[in-house]
């Protein structure tokens, strides 16, 4: 059992206390009916809220950010709450200014108020590395440390902002994880910890610069014994190891990759440092004029863009995904949201699913795949933090993680 570098929920009794909660509720909203259109980041953290029943609850969050048309404010966030938890969630228009600090004092153990969204105000939005001790001379912070006793940061999703609700109140009470964070730290260092092998990377979707950012850390670090790709990072090893894929594939790899010349460089280099631990496709399913069609390297098509992996590597990729120990998920194999190229993704997929492996997926696209296919509860830790779990597996500081830790040194002989 991995013991946590923060502390968690079960080190404090948080009857009648006043606990500033962070989450993550940032989420698609419809422009035409202002609908939260997706509630899935409201679930997740249902478990911590209602933990906390018994506590003064102010939650904090933010919603898009400044130039877009679902920058809104948290109205909205709070009555979908109150929807789910059958449980009044107040809305307060503020967030340190004095009739919401009034708000907070005024309201009894047992309530919950959501304040508005920490991104209309400029100190939320840390630029730089700050120190602790600045963060902590904010208003955002000053203010709400003097109405709070505890604060709880349930936002992975947020982790890997330095943004000021997130980490500047790390000095001035206790930081606990809620228990999301802690699901998803734990989850992840649950893989690491693995000691048996083999360990298979499992690489694909569209954002194929950071996946690139992942498999050269965890090589790197001895992490990996297999990285399966497929996707566009599938088509980065292939172009990268000198085959030419066609002008069609390369011109969705030039608009979807950024930098794509400086990034074909670094996958050319872990080719030649790694060699067989990373596995391309061979085959594939293209798409010409509508129709799908099979073919292979000996007889690629350049002429139509490559859609899905084919039969060939669907089966080289399962026999290794059967011995595996551990298993990192991370992107689709291919187009998986039309049904003429989904069998990549979704024999892979089923390949994870059946294997006795510990298994972390994670990744807008991962999850839509898991749920598409209805193999998410076969997945030991399925993320929900998008930016935040490549951070994290790419070794990347998490601002979020690292103020937790923080917290626990200053205030670990504290504990109520």
């Amino acid at each position: 059992m991995i013991n946590p570098p923060f502390f968690t929920m079960d080190d404090f009794d948080f009857t009648n206390k006043t606990i500033l909660l962070r989450v993550d509720f940032n989420s698609p909203v419809d422009p035409k009916t202002n609908a939260i259109l997706d509630d899935s980041r409201f679930k997740a953290h249902l478990p911590t809220i209602q933990e906390l029943f018994k506590s003064k609850v102010i939650v904090l969050s933010h919603q898009s950010r400044p130039g877009k048309k679902d920058f809104t404010n948290l109205k909205i966030h709070a009555d979908l709450l109150s929807s789910l938890l059958r449980k009044r969630v107040k809305f307060v228009p503020g967030l340190f200014e004095e009739p919401a600090l009034k708000e907070i004092e005024n309201s009894r153990p047992g309530e919950i108020l959501m304040l508005d969204n920490t991104r209309f105000y400029s100190e939320e939005i840390v630029l730089s590395d700050e120190p602790p001790e600045v963060l902590s001379s904010t208003h955002i912070v000053r203010e709400l440390s003097k109405v709070s006793d505890y604060f709880i940061n349930d936002a992975f999703a947020t982790a890997h902002r330095p943004n000021v609700t997130v980490t500047g109140f790390a000095l001035t009470i206790p930081n606990i994880a809620g228990r999301l964070m802690e699901k998803e730290v734990m989850g992840v260092e649950k893989f690491f910890s693995i000691k048996d092998s083999p360990k298979v990377g499992i690489f694909g979707g569209a954002k194929a610069d950071d996946s690139i950012k992942i498999i050269d850390r965890m090589l790197s670090e001895n992490r990996l014994n297999y990285v399966l790709t497929g996707g566009l990072v599938g088509h980065l090893f292939i172009v990268a190891s000198g085959f030419d894929m066609g002008e069609k594939n390369m011109n969705v790899l030039k608009k979807e990759v950024p930098n794509l010349d400086d990034i074909l460089k670094k996958v050319g280099n872990l080719i030649s440092k790694y060699g067989d631990i990373i596995k391309y496709p061979t085959d594939f399913i293209g798409n010409d004029n509508g129709k799908p069609v099979y073919y292979t390297m000996e007889n690629f098509r350049k002429d139509i863009p490559a859609m899905d992996i084919g039969i060939n590597t669907i089966a080289e990729y399962s026999s290794i995904i059967k011995n595996a120990k551990g298993i990192v998920l991370n992107g689709p194999m291919g187009v998986f949201e039309l049904e003429d190229y989904s069998a990549g993704t979704r024999e892979v997929f089923n390949s994870v699913a059946r294997s006795s492996a510990y298994k972390v997926g994670g990744g807008g696209h991962t999850n839509a795949a898991m749920e598409k296919f209805n193999l998410a509860h076969y997945i030991d830790h399925l993320s929900t933090g998008g930016g935040a779990l490549i951070s994290y597996l790419a070794g990347e500081l998490m601002p979020g993680i690292e103020s937790l830790k923080l917290s626990k040194a200053k205030f670990g002989g504290n504990k109520a």
